[in-house]
Parts: C-alpha cells; sequence; structure tokens
C-alpha cells in the first residue's frame, strides 16, 4: 500500500460554536478580502473543499492494487510481563492545531526525544516526519521538524537491508548495498524525495525503539502533510507491523468531535485494558488492497426502519475493491450511489420536511429545524452501530442550514462500490482493530471535552 493522498485544506477549518451537530467554518485566508461572502458561502466553500480532499483520497486508496510484502504471517505474540495496560495515548481534531482533517497524537523521535505532532492514519502503511534541512518544507508553527544530527540513536537504513525492500516505491540506491535507502513518492499533487531511518520513537510514555520512517528531504507541492504520519496500517511498514510483538497488531481509538480543541480523544495500543463487552464484526482481508479496514456490512436502518438497498451494492468484492472500510482520514461518510440514494430517500420520507438547495457538496440540506432520525450501521454477527444526531448532521456556522453529513461515492470507476466509514461518524465512538483475531469492534464512549 502507498502512501495515502490526503490533500490539505485549503480553507482553514476552525473552532464551532456550541451546537448540537458538528459546526464547521471556514477562516479567511489574507488574500481574501474582508467582505469575500456571507458566512454561509464561506461555510460550503469549506465543506466543499473538505468533500473534494475525501474524494481524492478515496481515490488514491484505491488506485494501488497489487498486493504488498509482508514480513511474516505469524500470529504475534504481544510482550507485556505485568499484565498491565499501556498508557492511552490523547490525540485532538487537527484541524484546530494544523488546519488538516486527520486526528494528531503528540509524539517524540530520537534520543533525546524531539517533539513532534504527527497524524494517525489508519489506511497508510509507512510513518514520515519533515526533517531539518529539507528543501520545500513548510513545517506548521504549531509543530516541529526533526534533525537527525541531534539523535544519538538516529541511523539511516542501508541499501539491501529487508526494511529498504519494503518502501513503497522502487529504492533510490546510486551508491548501491550499503548506502543510505532513498525513495522518490509521488503524493497527491506534490512529490517527495526521502531518506529511510530508523530511530527511537515515543507516543506519550510507548517508547519503540528503532522504529524505520522516512526522513522528507525535499518536497514539491503543498500536498504532503509536513507535520508528519504514522501509518496504521496493515502493511509491513506499518506500526502495527512493526510493533506485533509488543502490541500484539491490536489498537483502538475514540475521537473526539472536530469541533473540540482538546487532546481528550485517546488511543489504545495492545490487547489489555481494551472493552470487554464491545460488539465485534470479522475483519475481511483484501488481497489487492491488504492495508485497508475491510468489514461486511450487512443493512443500514434510518430510524427503526431498515432501508431497502440492493445486496450487491453491499457485498465485498476483493477483484473489484468494492465493500465497507472504516478509515479516519476520511471526514465524512461516503457510500457507494445505489446505497446512499436509498439512505437519502429513506432520511428525506423520515424528516418530511422541505429540502434546501444543497450547500458544499451535500444535497439533503434543511434551513428550518428538524427532528433528525438515527442512522444505524448493521454488520456481520449482528453488530448495529446506532448513531445520535451529531454523527449524522453538521450545521453551518451561522446556525442557520444543516445537511446530511454523508454523500455518495464517485459514480464511475475502481472506487465506485466503495463505502467508506469516515471520521465524522466515527466520533464519540471507541473503534477496535484486533487484527490478530481478525475482527473490528464498535462502543459508543463520549471522549470530547
Amino acid at each position: 500500500m502507498s502512501f495515502l493522498a490526503l490533500p490539505l485544506l485549503l480553507a482553514f477549518l476552525t473552532p464551532a460554536t456550541a451546537v448540537s451537530s458538528s459546526t464547521l467554518l471556514l477562516a479567511r485566508s489574507h488574500s481574501m478580502t474582508p467582505n469575500a461572502g456571507a458566512p454561509l458561502t464561506a461555510w460550503a466553500a469549506a465543506v466543499a473543499a473538505q468533500s473534494a480532499a475525501d474524494t481524492a483520497r478515496i481515490t488514491s486508496m484505491l488506485t494501488v492494487i497489487t498486493p504488498a510484502p509482508t514480513l511474516s504471517k505469524s500470529k504475534p505474540k504481544p510482550q507485556n510481563p505485568k499484565g498491565k495496560a499501556n498508557p492511552a495515548v490523547p490525540i485532538a481534531p487537527g484541524r484546530q492545531i494544523l488546519s488538516i482533517p486527520n486526528y494528531v497524537a503528540r509524539a517524540g523521535l530520537g534520543t533525546p526525544p524531539q517533539p513532534l505532532l504527527v497524524a494517525i492514519d489508519p489506511s497508510n502503511d509507512a510513518a514520515w516526519v519533515p526533517c531539518s534541512a529539507c528543501a520545500g518544507c513548510v513545517v506548521p508553527a504549531s509543530s516541529a521538524s526533526f534533525s537527525p544530527t541531534q539523535s544519538s540513536t538516529y541511523r539511516t537504513v542501508p541499501c539491501g537491508s529487508p526494511q529498504c525492500a519494503l518502501v513503497p516505491s522502487t529504492p533510490s540506491c546510486p551508491a548501491g548495498v550499503g548506502s543510505s535507502c532513498g525513495f522518490n513518492l509521488t503524493y497527491a499533487a506534490s512529490a517527495f524525495q526521502a531518506v529511510l531511518g530508523q530511530d527511537s520513537l515515543s507516543l506519550d510514555s510507548n517508547v519503540v525503539s528503532s522504529y524505520t520512517f522516512g526522513c522528507l528531504r525535499v518536497v514539491t507541492g503543498n500536498s504532503v502533510p509536513l507535520q508528519g504520519l504514522i501509518g496504521f496500517g496493515r502493511g509491513p511498514l506499518s506500526f502495527l507491523s512493526q510493533t506485533k510483538n509488543t502490541y500484539g497488531s491490536v489498537f483502538s481509538y475514540c475521537l473526539p468531535n472536530y469541533r473540540s480543541s482538546n487532546f481528550s480523544g485517546s488511543l489504545k495500543l495492545g490487547p489489555i485494558g481494551q472493552p470487554k463487552r464491545i460488539k465485534t464484526t470479522p475483519l475481511l482481508t483484501n488481497p489487492h488492497r491488504p492495508s485497508l479496514y475491510y468489514v461486511n456490512m450487512v443493512g443500514i436502518r434510518v430510524g427503526s426502519k431498515a432501508v431497502q438497498i440492493p445486496q450487491s451494492a453491499l457485498a465485498f468484492d476483493p477483484d473489484t475493491g468494492s465493500g465497507t472500510i472504516v478509515d479516519a482520514g476520511t471526514m465524512f461518510t461516503r457510500l457507494a450511489p445505489p446505497v446512499y440514494a436509498a439512505v437519502r430517500d429513506a432520511f428525506r420520507a423520515r424528516v418530511r420536511a422541505p429540502v434546501a438547495a444543497p450547500l458544499g457538496g451535500f444535497d439533503t440540506c434543511y434551513n428550518v429545524s428538524v427532528s433528525v432520525p438515527t442512522v444505524t450501521f448493521v454488520f456481520a454477527g449482528g453488530v448495529a452501530v446506532t448513531l445520535p444526531e451529531e454523527n449524522v448532521m453538521i450545521h453551518s456556522s451561522s446556525g442557520g442550514v444543516e445537511c446530511l453529513a454523508m454523500a455518495a461515492a464517485p459514480a464511475a470507476g475502481v472506487n465506485a462500490a466503495l463505502n467508506v466509514l469516515a471520521s465524522m461518524q466515527q466520533q464519540n465512538h471507541r473503534v477496535l482493530f484486533d487484527v490478530a483475531n481478525g475482527r473490528v469492534g464498535f462502543s459508543r464512549e463520549l471522549c470530547t471535552v
């Protein structure tokens, strides 16, 4: 699995006022005139920008269709002799801190640890950080770059090593075996050059020695999330794979509401300390896209009524990529066109209010107060995840318009039949990824402060 396209929003998403659902605002950039549009227009522009970013991300997730190499297929045995849960890693919405849609965590890299903010991405395999002297790296003021020379434990990964063979593109080794392993990569509308390195990585007090990551050296374009990123996918260079003997290929997160400004969410590592009563559904594997977390969604309810959906639109097919994935880097849930059409129509019928003009890429909006029904995703194994209003609707910055926060996937192409359960629909839920036992779990958990 390659590095995934996570285009940064050109519009900065600022914290919202207290409303019952997520609210998105747009802070005007210096290039905009003082009266550049009413708040509603600005809100619609911000949501449209994020919708376009979601589309690009989903497209990139399905671009690579060849199996990734694996280091080992043995079942991990986590090392935790004291039987205690690992410290939870605080996470926060990145939109206020770095103007990105991802959730971020505080990390330390090197010896002594150099503080960084990193995006947590469950659909990405690898990690990268901006390194000092990087040409084209514009590191956000709230983050920092990594200086390898200031770390006593940093070392480059040599060409010819097993790790070098796992980079997401052909390794660059002009000096031959033993020289530093480099690689070039195109990322959305950008490209970068990086050197593969290893150093001590800490997430809160969870320390991983000799963690392999890309050290950015040259960046062109503005699509690369320059604050750094850690991939929690299932590929050989992901956090999950590199730490499987420590955390047993198990993690979970609770995502706070996007309007939160606190690190009130949490990332839990390892099997100990995970919810015991969480309901789980089987984790599916797509051999062509082995990093993604596929699950079998078998139905959707609006209110208490099941939506009539063709089962073919929900079916998992590894050859075509169709099915349902859980992803925290996409902001708004995307459903295959026939699935979305059925859910939208059932939602409108239940609300029974005039539908306003589409805004920001959403076609089911209201400019009057409405009673919002729950939406329930039903998965194999009898697992039902019921979403309250905060996971279903978004409100304009002025509070005058609210829209169903879901959209149709592209009508054509490789990702037309893919359903993506995105971060807004996951917020204030504990989502468990237990790769070792082949399951994904969901439980309601309030983590917004």
